[in-house]
Parts: structure tokens; sequence; C-alpha cells
């Protein structure tokens, strides 16, 4: 018992696998954000370090946070739309049923999301229409069009046509190149996890990972570990679920016997011991 709560206390991941992925590497000096200086750990060629015991530590505080969120059933958006990034982000969070935007972040996607359901509901539309016996009375050129436009509808959206409501959170990679995105969650008040390189701010990051936004490998394994967070979050509620229904299926039977105790008569007594009349 003592070794499983050892276990789960256990970081994610350990200085050795961030320094093979190349976590550690910032951006030149002279491209740095000031207030990343808590992140640094030292100057080497005219390159920032980061820290990465720090990192280790914050990567253990965002897995934490993000599997508290999945377990309430709630979803999370991650956005990477840049070209290193989109085909491992897709790929890992297809794996979990998460929405993503691995495309240009369509402005309004979370303040204007009515009308982005309206574009996402279109979509759907034209599917049915594909397979309506009136798609076949169409002309050519329609039918043409119709599938560009169903084409450029789910590049953009394809990926989030799930999301029925906005996220309870977003994962972002690079949030200097998603500052739309940031901006649009701040407003609204949404929580942000990201991975922010030395170059960029962390003040508006609710769940700061100082690490190497640029390189494939540092990409991969911190999405991987948050993805990794995610699917545990289901997993735990569901024997969580177990539990209570176990528990409150003793407590019942419990009770049931109580019950049964009290309501059963006392035999009558021998009154052969009670003293005779005189």
């Amino acid at each position: 018992m003592q070794d499983l709560k050892k276990s789960k206390q256990m970081p994610r991941t350990n200085f050795q696998e961030l320094l093979d992925a190349g976590v550690h590497f910032g951006h030149l000096k002279r491209k740095w954000n000031p207030n990343m200086q808590p992140y640094i750990f030292m100057e080497k060629n005219g390159i920032h370090i980061i820290d990465l015991q720090k990192t280790i530590v914050k990567i253990d505080e965002a897995a934490a946070a993000i599997k508290q969120i999945a377990k309430s059933g709630r979803k999370i958006l991650f956005v990477a739309t840049k070209k290193q990034a989109k085909d491992i982000v897709s790929e890992l969070v297809e794996s979990i049923k998460m929405p993503y935007v691995t495309e240009r972040w369509p402005g309004g996607m979370l303040t204007n999301f009515p009308t982005i359901r309206k574009a996402v509901k279109k979509m759907n539309s034209i599917d049915k229409l594909a397979k309506d016996p009136s798609w076949d009375n169409l002309s050519k050129r329609e039918k043409l069009q119709i599938t560009r436009q169903r084409a450029k509808l789910e590049k953009m959206l394809g990926s989030i046509s799930d999301l029925v409501r906005l996220p309870a959170a977003l994962f972002i990679i690079d949030v200097l190149k998603e500052k739309i995105a940031v901006r649009e969650a701040n407003r609204l008040g949404i929580p942000i996890f990201a991975i922010v390189d030395t170059n960029s701010n962390p003040e508006n990051i609710d769940f700061v990972i100082p690490a190497n936004d640029d390189a494939s490998h540092s990409i991969k394994l911190i999405t991987k570990i948050m993805t990794d967070a995610i699917k545990e979050g289901p997993k735990e509620r569901k024997i969580e679920r177990s539990k209570e229904e176990a528990e409150n299926e003793s407590k019942k039977a419990k009770k049931g016997r109580k019950t049964v105790v009290k309501d059963k008569k006392p035999e009558d007594t021998d009154d052969s011991s009670a003293e005779p009349d005189k």
C-alpha cells in the first residue's frame, strides 16, 4: 500500500527524458521575454537554457489539473497550428476523442462560438444532402461547388465538429503564434495550459510548462503526457462510481437487515414462573 502511494507521487517524466527530447533549448538571448526569467537556468552560446527541474514540476501540476477536468467529463481544446506540431497533436488527441485546431485559428472561435456552431451545422447539412436522393438531381457544377465548400469547412472545423459547447480549457503549443486563441480564452475566463518557450509571455497562462515549443520531440513528449493524464480522468471517475455504488448497496443491505430485526415480534414468554393466586 505504501509503494502504491509512492508511485502516485512519482513525477510523470524525468530530467534525462526531457534532456533527450531537447526540452531545455530555449531561444536566442536577444529574442527572450523577461517574464520567462524564473524558468531560465543559464545562457550558453547566446541561447537560453530552460531549467528542467522547474519543467518537471510544472508538467506534474498541469497533468494533475487537466486530469481533473477530463474526470468531470468536460472537453479540452488543443491548439497547435505550427507545422512541426500539427501531425503530432492530431494523432495523439484523436486517440482521446478531444477537439483540436491544427489549421488556422478561426477568429471568434470562442468569443463568437454560436457562429462557429452554425458553420458546423452547415457542414452536417451538406453531409445529409449528399445522402439524399435529391443530390442526384443537382448539376455537376452545383455538386462541385457544394463539395468544395464541404472540404473547406472540414479543413477548418472538422476536428471540432463534436464541440457543442465552449471548452473547459485550452492546451496550446506556442502561445506567441496562437496569441488570438490566448486572447479569446482570457476574455472568457477559460483556463489555458501551454508549452511556453523563452520568447513568450507566461503572464496570461494559467498552467505554464516552460519548454522548447519548436522541437518535435519536445512537443510530442509533453503532449503525450497530457493526453495520458486525460485518459486517466474518466477511468478514475468510473472506479469511483463503482465504489460509490457498492457502498450504497452495502448500506441498503444493512438498513434492510436492521428493519427486519426491528419488525420481528418477540415470542410469548412462559408464565409458569409467575406467582400463583392466593
